[in-house]
């Protein structure tokens, strides 16, 4: 169902703004950029005229929390608009969505029968036998708007899921900075204490991955590495000599979504990633990722809840007042926010009943491909894998039961202040603080 119209102003008042920010710092100088800092891309520990890897950048660390950081992910989408208009539009809401495109999760022969008098052409087809579920990707005839198309397709039945292909941000960052990955293993290897990723391209060649095991799906066979599954992935299994993630040693399986196109982190992409996770029955999925309510995503979602996986997203970094973001806010989703190392919840972090967790999510340090090897992170798309990697210690693959009593576990682990409360910024307290790694490591 199409939302009102008072949150489509409403985002579109929002949208707007974010495209003046987005002039204003094209045009502005270096200054006014560092005012605007990207809250989910790895920042460098050292950067030339700011300062070096002899002295880890405790300045910036130490500096106020700037007053206006829930934009930032506005004057991103606003930036892929423009680059991409070509394959790229908003939907009534002001998110973005792939050109022409709209998803039908399990539709009957009938309706794509229907479908097809109409004009509309069957461009893409997956099967997730595991979950029970099909998803057929629809192009739109020619001259006809995607809005349009997606009303025409729901009057053909009311019952049937249709929905825009949304587009889903890595955290803050432009999906056009995920990399890709490798092609899927074709033994289906069930190995214990292995957890997912669904995310943007791993260095797999990182020292921090030289003993873990990755296995790789999306993008054709392709690699292209990218700052941010660099980092996600090494926060959850990655070792060094200073450096140790949440579950280092443990088999990673890391799905690429973004592979460096405009239309990486379409909804339709993560759908195949939950399907191959799934089909290698990974218990527990980390989705760093933000975006809209998606009829596809939200069946895709439910029916993994429903087979006993555990999927661990970030809340977002819109804001305390922002509306809620998906996956996070999905029934049975575990939605992490992320604390400072005073263990105080992050100004930007989204607040609400979505949130499950905190974790460490600033004034750490990840893996990052090129030089220097290791980078500053900030925002919740870094807090949300240390649960997951937590988690997957006790839920090596999927089960209900299994899954119920690995949050009970982690929930008695979780540190806040009323412990017969439960939070909005913190949910039921914060858990991993002592895996933050510090930049004073680094040295």
């Amino acid at each position: 169902m199409l939302t009102s119209m008072k949150p489509c102003r409403s985002l579109s008042k929002r949208l707007a703004q974010a495209v003046v920010a987005l002039v204003l710092c094209a045009a502005g100088a270096a200054n006014a950029q560092l005012r605007l800092p990207s809250l989910n891309l790895p920042q460098p520990l050292g950067q030339p005229g700011l300062d070096t890897l002899v002295r880890p950048a405790e300045r910036l660390l130490d500096r106020a929390e700037p007053d206006e950081l829930g934009a930032l992910r506005l004057v991103q989408v606003a930036e892929l608009l423009r680059r991409h208009p070509d394959v790229l539009e908003v939907d009534p809401r002001g998110e973005p969505v792939v050109r022409s495109e709209i998803l039908a999760t399990s539709p009957t022969p009938a309706v794509l029968r229907a479908a097809a008098g109409l004009g509309f052409q069957l461009i893409r087809e997956q099967q997730f036998d595991d979950l029970g579920a099909s998803l057929i990707v629809l192009r739109a005839p020619a001259g006809m708007k995607t809005a349009e198309a997606l009303a025409r397709l729901r009057s053909l039945d009311p019952q049937a899921s249709f929905d825009f292909n949304h587009v889903y941000m890595s955290g803050a960052s432009v999906p056009l900075d995920g990399g890709a990955t490798g092609s899927a293993p074709t033994g289906g290897v069930r190995a214990p204490g292995a957890v997912g990723l669904i995310d943007s391209g791993v260095a797999t060649g990182h020292p921090v991955f030289a003993e873990a095991t990755i296995e790789e799906f999306g993008c054709g066979g392709t690699r292209h590495p990218a700052p941010h599954g660099t980092a996600v992935a090494a926060l959850m299994v990655g070792r060094a000599e200073r450096f140790r993630g949440a579950a280092s040693g443990t088999r990673l399986y890391a799905a690429d979504i973004y592979c460096d196109s405009p239309t990486g982190g379409s909804a339709d992409k993560i759908a195949a990633a939950l399907g191959w996770m799934s089909k290698h029955g990974v218990g527990v999925i980390n989705l760093s990722l933000v975006g809209p309510a998606n009829a596809t995503l939200g069946r895709m979602v439910a029916a993994m809840v429903a087979r006993g996986h555990l999927l661990v997203a970030a809340v977002g970094n819109d804001g305390p007042a922002a509306p809620p973001l998906y996956p996070a806010s999905y029934p049975g989703v575990v939605g992490v926010s992320g604390v400072d190392r005073q263990g105080r919840p992050l100004p930007e972090a989204a607040r609400g009943p979505q949130v499950m967790f905190a974790a460490p999510g600033s004034q750490m340090v990840s893996a990052a491909p090129g030089a220097p090897p290791y980078r500053q992170v900030r925002g919740t798309s870094f807090a949300a894998p240390i649960v997951a990697a937590l988690l997957a210690q006790s839920l090596p693959q999927p089960d209900r039961e299994a899954s119920a009593r690995a949050l009970a576990a982690l929930r008695r682990q979780a540190v806040r202040s009323d412990p017969a409360s439960i939070s909005n910024a913190t949910g039921y307290g914060v858990v991993g603080a002592s895996l933050r790694v510090d930049p004073a490591r680094f040295r």
